[in-house]
């Protein structure tokens, strides 16, 4: 699935991703492929993103993440 995580001074993470892990204010959640649209807000942890090279991790503070058609899009603060 396709991956763009940005924040408000720069794209972060620009590409394909096997798995995006988050942590949602409700709760934390994982998103694979063909996963239901959804639109969340997001808490201070940190996002795990699996990719076929391997595990990037990255800590945010807040932010939005919104998943439609393989297509996951985040926008956070660092």
């Amino acid at each position: 699935m396709k991956l763009t995580i940005v924040t408000p001074e720069k794209t972060i993470y620009d590409g394909e991703a096997i798995s995006v892990a988050v942590p949602g204010t409700k709760g934390a959640f994982e998103v694979l492929d063909n996963h239901a649209p959804i639109i969340s807000s997001l808490q201070s942890g940190v996002i795990t993103v699996k990719t076929a090279d391997g595990v990037q991790e990255f800590t945010v503070r807040s932010g939005f993440i919104e998943v439609a058609r393989n297509s996951v899009s985040i926008c956070a603060e660092e």
